[in-house]
Parts: C-alpha cells; sequence; structure tokens
C-alpha cells in the first residue's frame, strides 16, 4: 500500500537530518538558528520530507526556521524515547537502577507530550509523528516494552491529528510488535545492509528483501524506510574497513532512490550530515560518518555532481 497517495502527499525524497556539527551535540552545544538555516538551503530542492528524531531543542529551531523562512519541507517528528527496562543483551548498555526506570517512563511521558504540542503548533509543517526509535529490537540500550510503546501511540493519537508511526529495524516488525501495529497508521522500518556485513553489489537486494519481508506480512498497512545509509568509514567495529567507502556509499545510493522511486517506497536516507558526536572518541567510528556531507558540509562524492556548481 502506498504510503504518500494514504496521506494525501507529493511523493518526494526523503532524509533523516540532525545538525550537530564539531563540538555540538544533544544535551550540549546546539546548532545556532542561521546555522540551521544554512543547512536546510542545503537540502532544499532536493529532498522534501525530513526526519528528526527527538522533541528537543534541535528540532524547536529546524521547525522555527522552516516556519519563519517559508521553507519547503515536511517534517516526520520523533518522540526520543528512552529505557524503561535493562536490556542485558545490549553489548554497550548501561545498567539502570529502579529508580533511574521509573524517573525515565516519567521522562518519556513528558517527550510524547511535547511531541503532541509542536504536532499542533506546526500543524502544516508535522507531517507525521513517530513514537520512539529503535526502542524495542534486541540490542537497543534504550528498551521500553512493546506495551508501553503501544500506551504512547495511543496518547498522540488522542492528542493530535497526524498519521502516527514507531522507527524500528526490520526484525522486531515481523513478530515482536505485531501488536503495535494495530495501533498505528504506517510501519516504519530500518535496513542495514552494511552493518549486516554485506556485499555493496548484494545491498540492494538485501533492502528490497527486508522491506518486503514486513510489507507481505502487512498487506494492508503502508511501510516507510525511515532509515537505509551506507557509512564511508569504520574502525572496524561492526562494520569491515573494506566494505565502506564514499563509491560505496555512492552506488547503495542510487540503487536506494532509483528503486525507492520505481516502487513509490517513502525513504529516507541516513543521514545528511556527519555528526562527529556519535558514538565512541575514534575518529573512524562509523556512527560518525553516514552523512552525504561532510561534517563541513562540503559535499561526498554522492552529492559531488549535483552540488559542484553551487
Amino acid at each position: 500500500m502506498n504510503l504518500t497517495k494514504k496521506l494525501n502527499l507529493p511523493f518526494a525524497n526523503a532524509i533523516c537530518y540532525s545538525g550537530f556539527r564539531e563540538g555540538q551535540q544533544p544535551g550540549g552545544e546546539y546548532p545556532t538558528y542561521n546555522q540551521i538555516k544554512e543547512d536546510l538551503l542545503i537540502l532544499q530542492g532536493q529532498w522534501k520530507y525530513l526526519r528528526l528524531y527527538d522533541c528537543d531543542k534541535h528540532s524547536e529551531i529546524v521547525l522555527d526556521v522552516i516556519d519563519k523562512e517559508k521553507l519547503d519541507f515536511k517534517i516526520m517528528l520523533g518522540a526520543y524515547i528512552v529505557a524503561e527496562m535493562n536490556n542485558f543483551g545490549c553489548p554497550w548498555g548501561v545498567t539502570y537502577t529502579e529508580e533511574q526506570l521509573e524517573e525515565n517512563k516519567k521522562i518519556n511521558v513528558r517527550q510524547i507530550d511535547k511531541l503532541i504540542r509542536l504536532a499542533n503548533q506546526y500543524p502544516d509543517i508535522i507531517f507525521s509523528l513517530s513514537a520512539g526509535n529503535e526502542a524495542c529490537v534486541d540490542w537497543t540500550d534504550h528498551y521500553v516494552p512493546v506495551k508501553s510503546v503501544i500506551a504512547y501511540v495511543k496518547r498522540i493519537k488522542k492528542g493530535a491529528k497526524q498519521p502516527v508511526t514507531f522507527c524500528e529495524n526490520y526484525v522486531p516488525w515481523l513478530d515482536k510488535l505485531k501488536d503495535l501495529v494495530k495501533e498505528i497508521d504506517f510501519i516504519s522500518i530500518h535496513t542495514y545492509p552494511v552493518w549486516e556485513y554485506k556485499h555493496i553489489h548484494d545491498a540492494l537486494e538485501y533492502t528490497k528483501s527486508n522491506y518486503y519481508a514486513v510489507a507481505n506480512k502487512y498487506p494492508e498497512v503502508p511501510v516507510a524506510i525511515t532509515e537505509a545509509g551506507w557509512a564511508t568509514n569504520s574502525n572496524g567495529r561492526g562494520i569491515d574497513p573494506s566494505n565502506v567507502s564514499e563509491e560505496n556509499q555512492e552506488i547503495y545510493y542510487h540503487d536506494l532512490v532509483n528503486w525507492s522511486h520505481e516502487e513509490q517506497i517513502l525513504t529516507f536516507v541516513f543521514e545528511a550530515f556527519d555528526e562527529p558526536w556519535k558514538g565512541s572518541p575514534e575518529p573512524l567510528e562509523p556512527e560518525k560518518h553516514w552523512g552525504l556531507f561532510n561534517v563541513d558540509r562540503t559535499p561526498k562524492l554522492v552529492m559531488s555532481e549535483l552540488y559542484s556548481k553551487q
């Protein structure tokens, strides 16, 4: 089922956007209005749909810039929900006390309520809402039980008019999240062939198999891809360094976008700009290197032709 048709929206390119630059990070220094304006002017014209992860100061500034500058973007806004249970299967996670987990539940309710508030403040800009991000998959460091996610979805639907989803790796949708599917307006999956050691020339077929496994299981529910991308560097943790490069990113990006257009699948490419704050302090940490643009906003190979004359 086609999502953009269901939502009565034009089909267009979509991308995940987070504007944190060198020395900036969530909870620390945030990008300024002018920095975010600069980013959005780079992205405008190539992408119409932006995905934002959190109802934080960053997202508030993005929405303000789009509103004040009259930019042509529609936003999928997410609430970033934090751990409500310890996940001892997460190799990099921390152990929370029961008191912390109880406090986290209160934090999550506040985050959901802020999502609703922003959705109602910007009804013409925000086109959909996500109740969380990668909070149910086996390896997550911010595990939230499915029943809690369902409760948050119901809370959002009661308070806001936009369609509601939940953004998660493709695997939990195949079984664990089947009760959640009944509550949401569309499914949002993440697919990363490079994290699963797939060769670049097998990558698109693997993404297709991830997508169709979910779409065929729930034929009455539209499915979007809210994350798919290819890193350009790796220190060897989780991703083979020989499998990542700007050349491979360019191949996967064009394969992904061409297929998404052919099938009219709303696909948010991960991601717009490199983010140095992510992951470990190691410079080649893969988490830092998914952008189509470097952190200094210069285009990587995949964008070099489009942006060479700008």
